[in-house]
């Protein structure tokens, strides 16, 4: 039981870490209604694979 305590306290001090590191114009940035979340990101040749190959594909 006093191992779950251990483990709540652990993650206070990453908490408190994270926001002491965090940065104010990084995240305000991050929060422009600016960027296009629409459109799908271009995938390059290599990551244009078919998860099922064609001629194994019974929808077509």
């Amino acid at each position: 039981m006093s191992n779950t305590n251990t483990n709540t306290n652990n993650d206070s001090s990453d908490i408190d870490k994270a926001a002491a590191q965090a940065d104010s114009q990084k995240i305000a940035e991050n929060l422009e209604e600016t960027k296009e979340v629409n459109k799908p990101e271009s995938l390059s040749e290599e990551e244009q694979t078919p998860f099922i190959e064609d001629d194994l594909r019974t929808d077509k």
